[in-house]
């Protein structure tokens, strides 16, 4: 999930349509409730990503020193502190019509309405 995942995300809060975001639902607080779901599944696995590419690099015996100078780790550290915040991620995907949810209220009252 790098980095390049995510160059028409915007890198900070930008104001934004309230129309836009309850298209897809008809409905802002449910549109904000997917997006928040939608985050924190991200932020979890960028999270998990994270601590993969980092487990790489432990060592028992690493000293003090060592532990400093790891540039590699550092780099990999920067690029994920570069990536876009989750929340930017999951509004950005749930604009573009990325994210799949479903209400299964919504549908059994279609459903009986039918």
């Amino acid at each position: 999930m790098a980095n390049n995942n995510y160059q028409n995300v915007p890198s900070s809060t930008i104001s934004r349509d309230l129309r836009k975001l309850e298209q897809g639902t008809d409905n802002i607080y449910e549109s904000i409730a997917i997006m928040s779901k939608r985050a924190n599944q991200i932020g979890a696995q960028l999270k998990e990503e994270l601590h993969a590419k980092l487990d790489e690099f432990s060592n028992d015996s690493d000293t003090l020193e060592e532990v400093f100078e790891n540039r590699e780790q550092i780099e990999i550290s920067m690029l994920y502190e570069r990536i876009p915040k989750p929340t930017l991620i999951a509004t950005q995907e749930f604009l573009d019509g990325k994210v799949y949810f479903r209400n299964p209220e919504k549908e059994k009252h279609l459903a009986e309405e039918n």
